[in-house]
């Protein structure tokens, strides 16, 4: 068996490809439009052979998606949780939770996806401005 993908319903497919491009890293692998469905499903990975995360856009989605409707939260390993979050917030990303531990941190998608960037290997050591900042919202 292997792990192929994870699928969120998105309502803004630019936004969303903005935040998990150019803000995450990640990078577009393929792409489908269905005309008679309605729906453009577009495919992100980190690199070759691994998982994809599938971004659902369904053309006439015009209210947001309940959580449940959406996801509970996707996961992604980063050589350093603070450039990390440094390059989300200069895409104007609030950073939820910050990695005040050096490890662990919360953003949310513009479909209110959460997000948790988890630092590679051994913590870093506690850096401000994340070491003070509170946890603000949901995450």
């Amino acid at each position: 068996m292997r792990y192929l993908h994870t699928m969120i319903r998105v309502r803004d497919l630019d936004a969303t490809l903005a935040f998990f491009t150019e803000g995450l890293g990640l990078v577009e692998t393929r792409r489908r439009r269905s005309e008679s469905g309605r729906f453009t499903l577009v495919f992100l990975s980190t690199g070759p052979d691994a998982p994809e995360l599938e971004l659902t856009y369904n053309w006439d989605q015009s209210e947001p998606y309940t959580v449940g409707r959406n996801f509970g939260h996707v996961a992604y390993e980063v050589d350093d949780v603070y450039a990390a979050c440094d390059r989300l917030v200069a895409h104007g990303v609030t950073i939820l939770r910050p990695p005040r531990d050096g490890r662990m941190a919360f953003v949310r998608s513009p479909d209110s996806v959460s997000v948790e960037l988890l630092q590679r290997g051994d913590a870093l050591p506690p850096t401000e401005p994340w070491a003070s900042m509170p946890s603000q919202g949901e995450w």
